[in-house]
């Protein structure tokens, strides 16, 4: 069987993800690349030996038709132009978080992989985790009985990543898009994706990217130019989300905030027992009449290259007819964007805002 050609829209470092699990993936062979950097898209295609490298997606996709699937890692507002234009053209998509900048062009990615009769899938890769994958298995047996209430937290104290994903017009917003996207979609996978019904939120837009702050930035850090960036969207977001089941999941994320650590964390509480993801899995339960703690050896800390890895396998599993279904499909995707679109409107207004 000839390898799956693989082709990577936007090469910036999120993409490097993709390409080492690729790299890893004995099915597919990386073909092309395409970004609009021709330096950075020169230095990618030599560090990871393609050859095939182009400036403009829309001469890629037709000077290589052989192409089967393609990753789209651009900025946020790419998303949606970038996926439509590679499933038109008869491709694969396996598009990164956030699906879009908006539920309406969501809706309209879906559209075109039904049309062309393609997968699209999106990068949740939190789902993908052996910390999620141990987790779900607790709770698809009943080990929680049932879960009514959750909490998950996505703070930095100094960690805005720069460039557009802090200029709202490529990024759709600022920690809640980028960051609360991850553990959103991640309590709700957990919960078994129930339908989300209303939301109340707050942004603040307070410490923005701390310019004053002459501590360099740690962590992840956008790849392009960081010259007279902008920084438009809000430091910080909390929410409330209510789903059709009763249950409710309180969020938090932000770039900027006034703590010692920055956490990343999931809280998930049921009728029998309770969970704790820190980065490492601890449960709290009764046994024998006795409130009892569960720590399991073997859920590893979490490790974003393993992530990945899993992630790409799995797309390339559901393209080669391996895999039941999807983990991650489109459908999720659009409802995560709404779950954000009525964020954003509920901090706009101030009041609750209804989903439909």
């Amino acid at each position: 069987m000839s390898k799956l050609k693989i082709a990577i829209v936007g090469v910036g470092n999120i993409a490097k993800n993709h390409i080492r699990s690729y790299q890893l993936n004995p099915d597919v062979e990386l073909y092309a690349f395409c970004d609009i950097n021709p330096d950075r898209l020169k230095m990618m295609g030599e560090t990871y030996g393609v050859t095939r490298l182009y400036t403009d997606e829309e001469t890629m996709l037709r000077e290589l038709p052989e192409i089967d699937a393609v990753s789209v890692c651009t900025w946020n507002s790419q998303h949606a132009p970038c996926t439509i234009m590679a499933l038109n053209a008869g491709k694969h998509v396996l598009c990164e978080k956030p699906m879009a900048l908006n539920a309406k062009e969501a809706a309209a990615m879906k559209e075109a992989a039904d049309k062309n009769g393609k997968l699209l899938m999106v990068g949740f890769v939190r789902r993908y985790g052996n910390d999620a994958k141990i987790l779900k298995d607790y709770i698809d047996n009943g080990y929680f009985g049932d879960i009514y209430y959750g909490k998950a937290t996505y703070l930095r104290r100094n960690g805005s990543p720069g460039s557009w994903f802090g200029e709202k017009a490529r990024s759709g917003g600022g920690p809640l898009i980028d960051l609360g996207v991850h553990v959103i979609d991640l309590t709700r996978y957990l919960m078994g994706n129930p339908k989300p019904v209303s939301v109340f939120g707050a942004t603040f837009h307070k410490l923005a990217n701390r310019p004053d702050i002459k501590d360099k930035v740690k962590g992840y850090q956008a790849s392009s130019d960081h010259a007279d960036e902008i920084f438009d969207v809000e430091d910080l977001a909390t929410a409330m989300i209510r789903y059709e089941n009763g249950s409710v999941v309180s969020i938090e994320a932000a770039f900027s905030l006034n703590i010692k650590d920055d956490e990343g964390k999931i809280q998930l509480f049921g009728t029998k027992a309770g969970a704790k993801l820190d980065p490492s899995l601890e449960m709290y339960t009764e046994l024998n009449g006795y409130m009892s703690n569960v720590t399991l050896d073997t859920a590893t800390a979490l490790d974003f290259d393993g992530l990945f890895e899993g992630e790409i396998n799995h797309y390339v599993d559901c393209i080669l007819g391996r895999a039941e279904a999807c983990i991650s499909p489109a459908e999720d995707g659009i409802t995560l964007m709404k779950i954000l679109d009525g964020i954003y409107e509920s901090a706009r207004t101030g009041h609750e805002v209804v989903l439909g």
